[in-house]
């Protein structure tokens, strides 16, 4: 008996999450001719000859799904060999390459959908991660080991922030939606860009949000937050956010406006002390920590 035809087959894939009432993940359920019994896998699929696998995965999430996805830059590598296996009705020495990125949706995507006609996918669905995890929902080996092996993006964030105070009240800004916390209050203040001095970055980010000009003074302290959850992105994501908090000042007079649009600040306003510590106006726990530092 001859030995059976080699065929190997290299394919991208994608572990997809989100994070309602709990984790969800992103599956397809393979159609019939794949598999006569309920089976789902990870939204996906073969590379054509010369195509780039991350274009290669939008390509396949968009046919399987109907959704635009933002693939990241690692993967992971599986192999399987499947010394007889049927592929197109031939009996072959099968070999399956199969890589595996960590890719999101954006956090208000549609319901997906299939989009692709005779496919070998038949629906796709948000599926309960505890219900996958415990094999409630039937998946095929790939999708146990890719999220055996799954972390969250970690993602650390070295901001700056002004405590920026006027007799009893102290200047906020209200996160829009765009950002983590939506609808809560802090202090004016944000990223620092890679080389850039953290008092120029305060000064810039305060004019940006503000709309006036502040004087940035000494560094009263360091405040940190520590969290899982879907950034607005969409992606989910381990989150450090590390927060030099300094004294600033600015003009008797001054009015602020927000002036950035489609930021991450919608409002801005002198807020007073009371209102913050009776809970009047809900803050983020930054705004407690960088009063405490000046207080008494």
């Amino acid at each position: 008996m001859g030995s059976l035809p080699r065929r190997q087959r290299v394919a991208a894939y994608a572990v997809i999450m989100r994070v309602r009432d709990e984790p969800e993940v992103l599956l397809c359920r393979l159609a019939p001719r794949i598999s006569r019994n309920e089976l789902w896998t990870l939204p996906g699929g073969g590379l054509d000859h010369g195509e780039d696998p991350r274009d290669a995965l939008v390509r396949e999430i968009g046919e399987e799904t109907g959704l635009t996805a933002t693939v990241g830059t690692t993967a992971r590598v599986y192999s399987a060999h499947l010394p007889r296996a049927s592929r197109d009705g031939v009996m072959t020495d099968f070999h399956a390459l199969r890589i595996v990125y960590d890719a999101w949706v954006p956090a208000d995507a549609p319901a997906p959908r299939v989009v692709e006609v005779d496919g070998s996918t038949m629906e796709a669905a948000w599926r309960p991660m505890a219900s996958v995890l415990d094999g409630t929902v039937p998946v095929v080996a790939m999708v146990e080991e890719a999220l055996a092996d799954h972390a969250p993006f970690q993602l650390q964030r070295v901001a700056a922030y002004a405590l920026i105070r006027r007799g009893s009240a102290v200047l906020l800004t209200r996160l829009s939606k765009r950002a983590h916390h939506a609808g809560s209050w802090t202090l004016p203040g944000g990223g620092i860009d890679h080389g850039e001095p953290p008092a120029t970055a305060l000064a810039r980010e305060v004019t940006e949000e503000c709309g006036i000009a502040c004087e940035v003074g000494v560094l009263l302290g360091v405040h940190d937050t520590h969290f899982s959850g879907m950034a607005p992105s969409g992606r989910v994501e381990d989150f450090h956010g590390v927060h030099l908090v300094f004294a600033a000042a600015v003009a008797p007079d001054a009015e602020p406006e927000v002036v950035e649009v489609d930021g991450t600040t919608d409002a801005v306003a002198w807020v007073e002390l009371d209102d913050i510590e009776s809970g009047e106006v809900s803050v983020l726990d930054l705004v407690h920590h960088a009063l405490g530092l000046v207080s008494g």
